[in-house]
């Protein structure tokens, strides 16, 4: 059995506890080329949770194949040439369709945002952004920094 010690060095930081939810999220995506998980949390309470996949009702791309793919459509370029929404915007729909307020929240995120979900951030009232991989897209980083929307990498 361990002492106190043991157990409270091994007990995971919320930082660290939010991105293993979100790594657990992410494996319900649906996505064929990456798969992408987010967490909304206020007051180390989850708000809500959102995974990259069609939107319901929708065939998913594992069943109707990937149309980015397809088109040779690099990462990051043509978003809309998609049929599935980023996890974070699944996550902001599924607040708003619960109706609870993103105001002042944090969301964890597998990947850096793009430039939509950035954008959709910025007016959720999310304050801050913790995510695990890089994701570059210049103008989400400048529009996030303009928000003033503290960004950091886990």
């Amino acid at each position: 059995m361990s002492n106190k010690l043991e157990t409270q060095s091994e007990r995971p930081s919320w930082d660290q506890y939010f991105m293993d939810i979100v790594d657990l999220v992410s494996r319900r995506s649906t996505c064929l080329r990456r798969k992408v998980g987010a967490v909304i949390v206020r007051d180390k309470r989850i708000l809500s949770t959102g995974y990259n996949g069609a939107p319901t009702g929708i065939r998913h791309c594992a069943e109707v194949g990937c149309l980015r793919e397809q088109l040779n459509v690099p990462s990051g370029e043509r978003h809309e040439l998609c049929r599935g929404l980023h996890a974070e915007q699944n996550a902001i729909i599924q607040a708003a369709l619960h109706g609870v307020s993103t105001k002042g929240s944090t969301i964890y995120c597998t990947n850096h945002p793009c430039i939509i979900c950035s954008k959709m951030i910025i007016n959720s009232g999310i304050e801050k952004i913790v995510y695990r991989y890089e994701y570059r897209d210049k103008l989400a980083e400048e529009m996030l920094k303009e928000a003033n929307i503290e960004v950091r990498k886990f």
